[in-house]
């Protein structure tokens, strides 16, 4: 009989324990994955407690005060606390989200804050972002035209074409629905994903762009983007409220239809 195992560094062990401070009265839990690769160790979980009489309300806000007042060495990305830029994305309770829209409220019991999965780890909640962002670049996620632009004007498009848009512009690109799709887990060098494929559609179906044709050659690829099998995790963990599969089902009715 086969036996597999996991790969030595992949297995978490128990971290520190950080009490809470003395006379806290209102105190949750916080377990927080850490790996350092300069140390040569397995990662751990860490157990934080918060005076949540003295911290605000969101996820984010935990970990800001486990950093500036616990442990300085905890690191994770953040920018604008607004859900507006996706640095701050990580899986906590189980589920892809931003720390910073994550309230402290939603999560019964410790509060679990992981790195993003499937996504190599730089550092502790810090994943390498750079495949991703290699991937959206080649699908030149910007306006392509033919035709001269109008002198003296904006290259313009109705109000139904602009609605067109709606549920696709708002992506943050933050990775939250790439990392929770097996699709992408498995076959990331290849597939695309579904944060990559709405922003690909975004451009297909901007009526002011010249280049449709173009841009569905470079997604006729057995993986870039028919690796999809509408799991629907996508849609289901979108911090934003999304349906990237959505837009990928689009994408695949707008190759049938150019063979009609």
């Amino acid at each position: 009989m086969a036996e597999f195992s996991l790969p030595k560094n992949s297995k978490v062990g128990k971290g520190e324990h950080h009490a809470a401070p003395e006379g806290a009265t209102n105190v949750r839990t916080f377990n927080v994955y850490r790996w350092n690769e300069d140390d040569g160790s397995n990662p751990v979980v860490d157990t934080y407690e918060l005076d949540m009489d003295k911290c605000g309300p969101m996820v984010l806000d935990a970990l800001i005060k486990i950093k500036n007042e616990v442990d300085s060495s905890l690191t994770f990305r953040r920018s604008c606390r607004e859900g507006v830029c996706g640095s701050c994305a990580m899986n906590i309770d189980g589920k892809n989200t931003l720390a910073c829209t994550k309230s402290c409220d939603d999560v019964k019991g410790d509060v679990d804050v992981y790195p993003l999965p499937h996504m190599s780890v730089v550092k502790d909640l810090v994943v390498d972002m750079s495949g991703f962002y290699a991937q959206y670049a080649s699908i030149e996620p910007w306006m392509k035209t033919k035709t001269p632009t109008p002198s003296g004007k904006e290259r313009l498009q109705s109000k139904e074409d602009r609605e067109k848009l709606d549920g696709l512009y708002e992506c943050i690109m933050c990775g939250s629905c790439s990392a929770s799709c097996p699709s992408y887990w498995w076959n990331g060098d290849k597939y695309l994903g579904p944060a990559i494929l709405l922003q690909s559609y975004r451009w297909l179906v901007d009526s002011r762009d010249e280049y449709t044709g173009e841009r569905l050659d470079e997604l006729e690829d057995p993986f870039r983007l028919y690796r999809c099998h509408t799991i629907m995790n996508c849609a289901n963990t979108c911090p934003k409220g999304l349906n990237p599969a959505e837009a990928i089902g689009e994408i695949k009715k707008l190759m049938v239809e150019r063979q009609g």
